[in-house]
């Protein structure tokens, strides 16, 4: 099934389902030296990140597992371990993350360092993502459970420490989550407030958190 993903074969993911309909929740390694398994509904977000392929090609390919009877939250919900909309959000499967939500994804699961999936979203900079995840009624002001940090200040800190290749939409994100009614002032576990990671030169980030 991994080739099949891999290889945007929609035709021959669609055969294996309908011959095993159990597949569409048998967990797939990442690959052959990091044999971990994860969920199918996470796994195509993988190759998003990766640029397999397209994050148009990824919807396509987990609609096809959703009609086969994907679990939308992949499997049990335990706290600090991903969900598909957690993989499809810090994976920056946008379009992928819209897709699960629009089928009953549970917004509010605390993943990876009890981040939820509007923590990461707000993190990589995905703005359309973020934007709906609010429209959702998302916890603008939830703490994360390792840095104790609000999904603003995680959008503060991918924009300004996450490297140049996680710089995308961070500044939109932070103006959706301010325009949401997010607070500017809510400290991290360090003490540090979202204006605290910024420097002269962020002008812009500094206007908004004014």
């Amino acid at each position: 099934m991994r080739d099949l993903i891999n290889h945007k074969d929609y035709e021959g993911i669609k055969k294996a389902l309908a011959q095993n309909p159990s597949l569409a929740n048998e967990g797939i390694p990442f690959d052959e030296k990091n044999t971990a398994k994860a969920h199918p509904l996470h796994r195509i977000c993988d190759g998003v990140f990766a640029h397999t392929y397209t994050d148009k090609e990824a919807v396509e390919m987990a609609r096809i597992f959703l009609a086969y009877g994907a679990n939308i939250n992949g499997y049990e919900l335990i706290e600090k371990y991903d969900t598909p909309l957690i993989a499809a959000a810090s994976l920056h499967a946008e379009e992928v993350g819209i897709l699960y939500i629009e089928n009953g994804a549970f917004i509010h699961h605390a993943g990876c360092h009890g981040g939820t999936a509007l923590h990461w979203a707000a993190w990589v900079g995905r703005d359309k993502l973020v934007e709906r995840l609010i429209r959702e009624k998302a916890d603008i002001h939830k703490q994360c459970i390792d840095f104790k940090g609000t999904p603003l200040l995680w959008a503060v800190h991918g924009f300004k420490h996450g490297g140049l290749e996680n710089r995308h939409h961070q500044v939109e994100c932070i103006r959706l989550l301010i325009e949401a009614g997010a607070d500017k002032t809510t400290p991290n576990i360090a003490g540090s407030r979202p204006q605290d990671f910024l420097d002269e030169q962020d002008t812009a980030l500094i206007c908004l958190l004014r």
